[in-house]
């Protein structure tokens, strides 16, 4: 019989997206081989003396963690301390990705086509002119480092800018105004470290009363729908699929990734990207996994594959 491998699963924490990763990490507990791993919790909001006083006996850490304090190069750089692998992106990769603003000029260095977009000012909440002056309304605000969507609104008036500005400064000191881009929404995973894959596209239809695919139209049951493989000309496709390649290589990542976009027009726009996707078995990338031929349980072997390889 095999050796198991002895796998911290660490999910929870402190962000405003603790709900999200434990649920995810429920299914991922449930998807993992007993044959193959053995399988210990760890809560960063109570556990991070455990985990350091148990890492000499832990072969790799499986992060589900989203949002600060988890996805941003923190819990990376602990591990990293402690030698301890895991998947997906480093310190480096995952502070780049969290951070909107640098994401996006990384992006467009890349070339990749992004959304036009200013970093507000705390004075802007009360006088949003100054944005005004250079950009144009529909405009998304954006906490820069901040997932799920939380603290992002939709303004189409002076009025619902300085709203959403106040709104998101609760979230974040730094926060993004950019351009909003009426179009499909689609997403696109990467998998591999050297070698990448690009997954199939997926297709994020938001349903009637949602103006983009916010917290709620994330995780309300049947609030959205998802096409996987997205109905795209095969052009399309195979542009969205090297434009998460590019992105994915732009923010230095590794393990995993997913990217969402826009395409309007003859144009895919670049959002953002994720280091930690959504991981429970109907989430975008395990769905574009499985339309690639890797159900739930082979993403996840996969993934630990590939951070063990990294070692």
């Amino acid at each position: 019989m095999e050796k198991k491998i002895r796998l911290a699963l660490i999910a929870g924490g402190k962000s405003g997206e603790r709900e999200v990763s434990l649920a995810g990490a429920k299914e991922v507990e449930k998807a993992l081989s007993r044959e193959k791993y053995e399988v210990r919790r760890y809560d960063p909001a109570t556990d991070l003396a455990r985990l350091a006083a148990d890492a000499g006996t832990i072969e790799m850490a499986f992060i589900l963690l989203h949002g600060p304090l988890g996805e941003d190069g923190t819990m990376q750089g602990f591990l990293d301390l402690l030698g301890v692998p895991y998947q997906g992106a480093g310190v480096l990769g995952s502070a780049l990705a969290m951070d909107k603003n640098l994401a996006k000029i990384l992006y467009k260095q890349a070339g990749l086509t992004v959304a036009d977009w200013e970093m507000a000012q705390p004075e802007d909440q009360t006088n949003p002119r100054r944005l005004l002056a250079c950009l144009s309304l529909p405009l998304v605000i954006k906490p820069i480092r901040q997932g799920s969507s939380l603290g992002m609104s939709l303004a189409k008036s002076e009025a619902e800018l300085s709203e959403g500005l106040i709104k998101a400064f609760t979230y974040d000191s730094e926060v993004m105004v950019e351009e909003y881009v009426r179009g499909r929404e689609i997403t696109g995973g990467v998998l591999g470290n050297k070698e990448l894959t690009a997954l199939p596209i997926v297709e994020i239809i938001p349903g009637e009363g949602y103006a983009f695919f916010d917290y709620q139209a994330k995780y309300q049951p049947g609030a959205s729908r998802e096409v996987c493989p997205a109905e795209l000309a095969p052009e399309v496709t195979a542009k969205a699929q090297a434009i998460a390649l590019t992105a994915h290589r732009a923010l230095q990542l590794k393990g995993y990734s997913r990217t969402d976009m826009i395409v309007a027009g003859d144009s895919i726009y670049v959002l953002e990207t994720n280091t930690i996707p959504g991981m429970t078995p109907t989430s975008l990338l395990p769905q574009a996994a499985a339309a690639h031929g890797l159900p739930f349980p082979a993403l996840l072997d996969r993934l630990i594959e590939l951070a063990l390889a990294e070692r």
